[in-house]
């Protein structure tokens, strides 16, 4: 029994009839192209793109899918990200600029902070990411998460990634980092995230953007929606000093070799005990708890698909416009899907008909990504030096996101 077996096993004794119910939901799909069949127009070495029709439960959807072969030496999957954590692109530019030839966009973020009237939105994402094999950012807590509910035995720190040894995997990532000073050591208890676990200490370095850290500070583990919290301070480490510090968390560009470190409440308490050319060294890093294999990228979301099984618990009520992943082939092979947003197909697919769909597309394992408005995928039109977009989104036009899966190819 592989580990995301052991880890759901008990929530699939408990759920047993939620899992048949999500059977029978993905049974009565039709239209889904079958495994294998993909065939489609060529978009690069490796590449290629379909469109098909989905009878859904609610109706009618319309899918977009790229097939890309790892097992070509000429194509890869990598990161699509504006160059910080807190900072948002659309898809089609963040293609452009990294050179992509196709791809989709990411992981859930921190859309919007009508709960905290005068704090601002970061635009970071919600789990893990890990760019160019090394850490960009570590996952919120699961109740300070943007996006529909996670199923049972899943949480923010789920990745989709692909290793440097060209195969994509699911897995979990999470923080292991601590700030050293003369009195002793401290745990750290977030890196570049919009949201800190309550009484913690969080990092923030030239990586997470020129956006407002007061939303670190805001809501609480189990509630994003609680207010700000009152006991808050700040300290800049640059060159392994204390160099200043504040009551409220800061805002602007850290510059490179910087580390700011906010904390709330006890964490807050015991940052006052900084003081100025105290010597302090902060490590991080992101641990896999199945992997040995270093990743190249990776992002957040949620499984929906393990080992060929949909997970139990799946959403099989909400239909929504959907983007997911899947693995193939011993993660050689990966299947990217969107749905399309055009009014005739908005009412989209369940999580439960997400899963079917991957499944029915050959998909061993697959994860959700985040949908709605954000939904997009852009892939090259033959003899074209740029991407287009795919995908009619659902908000008529292109959302920015924080992040997504590039593909790129050489000839």
């Amino acid at each position: 029994m592989t580990f995301r077996q052991k880890r759901f096993a008990s929530a699939r004794a408990a759920l047993t009839l939620l899992t048949a119910l999500g059977a029978l939901a993905g049974a009565a799909l039709s239209g889904a192209a079958p495994a294998g069949a993909a065939q489609g127009t060529p978009i690069a070495p490796g590449v290629t793109y379909d469109e098909f029709d989905i009878a859904a439960a609610k109706g009618t959807a319309h899918a977009h899918v790229l097939t890309v072969d790892l097992r070509d030496p000429r194509v890869r999957l990598d990161l699509l990200y504006p160059g910080a954590a807190a900072a948002r692109a659309t898809v089609s530019q963040q293609a452009t600029a990294q050179g992509a030839v196709a791809g989709v966009n990411g992981d859930f973020f921190n859309i919007s902070e009508t709960q905290h009237p005068g704090v601002e939105a970061t635009g970071a994402s919600v789990g893990p990411v890990i760019a160019r094999s090394r850490a960009l950012k570590a996952a919120v807590p699961n109740g300070q998460r943007f996006g529909p509910a996670l199923p049972p035995g899943t949480s923010t720190e789920d990745v989709f990634g692909v290793g440097v040894d060209r195969r994509a995997r699911l897995d979990d990532l999470s923080l292991d980092g601590s700030i050293r000073t003369p009195e002793g050591r401290l745990p750290l208890g977030g890196l570049n995230q919009y949201a800190l676990p309550v009484g913690t200490i969080g990092a923030f370095t030239s990586k997470w953007g020129s956006v407002s850290r007061v939303r670190a500070t805001c809501g609480t583990d189990t509630d994003r929606a609680a207010p700000c919290s009152t006991d808050t301070y700040e300290v800049t480490v640059r060159g392994g000093k204390v160099v200043s510090s504040a009551d409220i968390p800061g805002s602007g560009p850290i510059a490179a070799g910087t580390t700011v470190l906010v904390g709330r409440e006890a964490g807050a308490q015991q940052l006052r005990k900084f003081f100025a050319g105290e010597p302090v060294t902060v490590r991080h890093r992101l641990v896999a708890s199945s992997s040995r294999i270093p990743y190249r990228f990776a992002l957040g979301g949620y499984p929906v698909l393990d080992e060929g099984q949909p997970l139990p618990g799946l959403d099989n009520r909400a239909s929504a416009v959907r983007t997911a992943v899947g693995i193939a082939d011993r993660g050689r092979r990966l299947v990217l899907l969107a749905l399309d947003g055009a009014p005739e197909y908005r009412t989209g697919l369940t999580i439960a008909e997400v899963a079917s769909v991957m499944r029915d597309l050959g998909s061993v394992d697959a994860f959700s990504l985040d949908g709605g408005g954000s939904s997009t995928l852009v892939a090259r039109e033959p003899g074209a030096a740029t991407v287009s977009v795919r995908n009619h989104p659902s908000d008529g036009r292109e959302r920015a996101v924080p992040n997504g899966i590039g593909v790129f190819s050489t000839p």
